[in-house]
């Protein structure tokens, strides 16, 4: 009999295979299934990485797990000009194999010990929970330091703007949360995947100088390329911030030997340089939103915060399993909010990912 003690046993469902039923009604439609479910990329990849890619194909050695000086330049440069973020340098920018392998490893990586806290937002990427308990952490789920208790969490996970709510914190927030952490020495994870992709006013960075003051001690933004640069097949991400805990999870991945492919490095060079690609696909998703949160609205759902990254957080008061019903009878699939925490159970998720010609059925169909 094994002595092993399965990992899996201790985590939660897969959230995508609790909604397979729904998937299948969706697909039954006699136009197709348009699936608005997960947030993956549909549109091309800009030709400028593409060729990248290619041009950095015959590399045959072994790249290191810190990537290329020019990978690392090339986010110090993209934070600033993209974000406004200063005070970086190459000792900053870790790349990553995708932003969720990272997540889901930056709590055991970093040390927490088990039985600590790990705090995650109220609703929340599933990820977070996953990477708690990996390294045997006790989650809490609070937006407000006030609601942290008489816990002090080693690790605090923001994710501004959010995924599934679109909410963006404010300055005022994220300044708070970064100075509770600094007095009792906390790590706050910023998770800023769609720092990008704002429609309604601007969204800051944990490491922009009007939220830390310029110090980023203690902080860890994550960004990912997946959305801005249609990337998601590419696994390419990259961590910044404060030099010391890079340095860290640097010496944890090494021995790990969780390595960004060249060829991917390369691409992320060029995708992180030009700015141009991501001006284009930002507007192709706000033209989506427009369109498609018209028509959500028009048949009796109400939009609730939104107002950045790839997603409608919506609901008209019923189950979010019930909603996910209704959209499916009409050949749509979205997410339900109770994958992403309790206080999601009234909300379904909207993602924008979809070709035009698939957003421009969802409207018609939500408007029959």
């Amino acid at each position: 009999m094994s002595r092993l003690n399965p990992v899996s046993a201790g985590l939660p469902d897969f959230p995508w295979d609790t909604i397979s039923g729904a998937k299948k009604l969706a697909g039954s439609h006699p136009d197709g299934i348009v699936d608005l479910s997960v947030g993956t990329p549909v549109d091309p990849v800009d030709a400028v990485i593409r060729e990248a890619l290619a041009a950095s194909s015959e590399f045959p050695g072994y790249p290191a797990t810190v990537g290329t000086a020019a990978l690392r330049a090339a986010a110090v440069g993209a934070l600033e000009r993209r974000f406004s973020i200063t005070g970086l340098d190459e000792s900053s920018i870790l790349p990553v194999i995708g932003t969720k392998e990272a997540i889901a490893g930056l709590p055991a990586q970093l040390g927490v010990p088990a039985g600590d806290t790990v705090v995650i937002p109220e609703v929340a990427y599933p990820t977070y929970e996953v990477g708690a308990l990996l390294a045997g952490a006790a989650p809490r789920r609070a937006d407000a330091v006030a609601d942290y208790g008489d816990t002090v969490p080693a690790v605090i996970f923001v994710n501004s703007p959010s995924n599934p709510t679109g909410a963006v914190l404010s300055v005022d927030h994220l300044r708070g949360v970064v100075e509770w952490a600094r007095e009792h020495g906390s790590v706050v994870v910023s998770d800023e995947c769609y720092l990008g992709l704002t429609w309604e006013g601007p969204a800051h960075s944990v490491l922009h100088p009007d939220v830390c003051g310029g110090d980023h001690t203690g902080l860890i933004a994550v960004h990912s390329l997946s959305k801005v640069s249609n990337l998601a097949s590419y696994r390419a991400g990259f961590l910044a911030g404060d030099r010391a805990l890079i340095a860290e999870l640097l010496a944890v991945r090494k021995h790990a030997g969780m390595i960004v492919p060249f060829p991917i490095q390369g691409a992320t060079v060029a995708a992180l340089n030009d700015d141009g690609h991501v001006d284009a696909q930002r507007e192709r998703y706000r033209a989506r939103r427009d369109r498609l949160k018209a028509a959500v609205e028009a048949a009796g759902f109400t939009v609730d915060r939104s107002e950045a990254g790839l997603y409608l957080w919506t609901t008209r008061g019923d189950d979010s399993r019930a909603s996910l019903d209704w959209f499916a009878e009409r050949g749509i699939l979205v997410a339900p909010g109770d994958f992403y925490g309790p206080s999601g159970a009234k909300h379904v998720r909207i993602a924008l990912t979809a070709t035009d010609e698939r957003i421009g059925a969802a409207v018609a169909r939500l408007g029959a």
